[in-house]
């Protein structure tokens, strides 16, 4: 999944931009607010982080900016302003989660993984393809009930599949939301990724789940 990180303190922007890319997910970090504004209304993203105290443009400005202007991604604030008011300000101008530094990584990726879930809007937590199940939560991969070995970038391109299974997923998309805003489009990278990740899920399987669409992209899905 894709995440905007807006955080104008570096060593803290580096912290959560490591941290995220160690489980898989891609992040893009700004470190202004009309940078971020900017950001989440060029790209499609799956949680922005946000800072309220801000250069350039305060946090909150961001916030309210994007909700008048009907962007629904979810918003986690991750701010040092932590008195009742500055969290009751931020929940009714549209953020969908307020954590307060210092804070906790473990509960900062819960947090996390708590918004996409309401994001995608699944009443089950495990999403399921035929005999291929992946839990989101333990970030773990079964097929006919055997772990697969995966790492952190197939992990994170499995799960984009599976939660789009049935429809065709461009490598451009792919790029989008797996990968970083700083991805070369004109290398193999996915492709290879592809072919790693299929070998893992279906290599000795008769019925094969992930299948390229020639001159479109690829599909995950039970037929």
């Amino acid at each position: 999944m894709r995440v905007l990180l807006v955080e104008d303190e570096e060593k803290v922007a580096s912290f959560i931009r490591n941290g995220l890319r160690e489980e898989g997910y891609a992040v893009d970090v700004v470190y202004d607010g009309q940078d971020g504004l900017d950001m989440a209304e060029s790209f499609d993203y799956d949680v922005i982080v946000l800072d309220l105290m801000l250069p350039g443009r305060s946090g909150l400005d961001v916030l309210t900016k994007l909700r008048q202007d009907r962007i629904t991604t979810p918003v986690m604030v991750l701010t040092a302003k932590d008195s009742i008011q500055d969290k009751v300000k931020g929940l009714d101008s549209g953020c969908d989660d307020y954590l307060t530094k210092p804070f906790s990584f473990d509960e900062f990726l819960a947090r996390m993984r708590a918004l996409l879930r309401r994001c995608h809007d699944r009443s089950a937590t495990n999403l399921v393809v035929a005999d291929l199940v992946l839990d989101p939560v333990s970030h773990k991969a079964t097929r006919d009930g055997k772990p697969l070995n995966l790492t952190a970038k197939e992990y994170a391109l499995l799960e984009y599949l599976m939660r789009n299974a049935g429809r065709v997923i461009s490598r451009a998309q792919i790029a989008e939301h797996v990968w970083d805003i700083s991805f070369d489009t004109f290398t193999n990278v996915i492709d290879v990724h592809i072919n790693h990740l299929r070998r893992k899920v279906d290599g000795e399987y008769e019925k094969k789940l992930i299948q390229t669409v020639r001159g479109m992209g690829y599909t995950i899905e039970n037929k």
